[in-house]
């Protein structure tokens, strides 16, 4: 696959003055990072405050959930400056990841989340942080150092819980429950809105190669650093 020359775009506006091909490849992504931050927010980070089981927990989980939702406002924001109609950057208006359909029920769960989804979700906006479209690189750049410290919030949290044997068990079974999700989440092998992605220079790599390193991340974290088993993740690939 030949990467198509675009010199870099450094405004809102300029985009319009772009192929339509990279016009509708940068809605995509903005609208998609819009609807999930908010869903995610809605169905996760939020109801996790009462399952948070100290102040300290609760507190930093209101921090996780009001930093979601800032992620949603600012993608929100820049979609309407490139002239995506709200209502596409709602849930109601299109249909949020499958990540976050699982009915979540326990704090384990919730920190598993964080320390497995926020690593998903590292490494797709790390791959815009190169973005052709500046305006999308730059709030990639703003929001990595909040996405690594949820990241951080979850590997920190499971930490604690595997201290005890019930929480050893209680986040082994998070991880059996929730990592399958997660490889189909960076999409198909022969996905050609990536290869629209790669080809304009908005994305850097390749669905295929984004889950693998995703997977050897997280085996570090889960294996390495809690001592816990992930599954194969073989057997869950999209």
């Amino acid at each position: 696959m030949d990467q198509i020359v675009q010199d870099p775009i450094k405004t809102t506006e300029g985009l319009a003055e772009t192929d339509p091909e990279f016009q509708t490849a940068v809605k995509k992504i903005v609208r998609s990072h819009a609807v999930n931050e908010l869903y995610g927010a809605q169905v996760f980070d939020e109801p996790a405050i009462g399952l948070a089981p100290t102040p300290y927990a609760k507190w930093l989980t209101c921090r996780v959930a009001m930093e979601e939702y800032g992620h949603h406002v600012r993608f929100r924001e820049l979609g309407e400056q490139i002239g995506i109609p709200a209502q596409e950057m709602t849930p109601e208006g299109k249909k949020p990841l499958s990540i976050f359909e699982f009915p979540m029920e326990t704090w384990a769960q919730f920190c598993v989340i964080k320390l497995l989804a926020d690593l998903a979700e590292i490494l797709q906006v790390e791959d815009l942080l190169h973005c052709t479209f500046h305006p999308l690189r730059n709030l990639a750049r703003m929001t990595m150092p909040e996405e690594k410290f949820h990241a951080q919030f979850g590997r920190d949290f499971c930490a604690e819980l595997c201290q005890t044997e019930e929480g050893r068990r209680q986040v082994q079974e998070a991880i059996n429950q929730y990592f399958p999700l997660l490889p189909p989440f960076f999409g198909s092998s022969k996905s050609k809105n990536n290869e629209i992605y790669m080809r304009w220079g908005i994305k850097q790599r390749a669905n295929d190669d984004m889950r693998a390193d995703f997977v050897r991340r997280a085996r570090k974290l889960v294996e390495d650093e809690l001592g816990l088993t992930l599954p194969d993740a073989q057997a869950f690939a999209a």
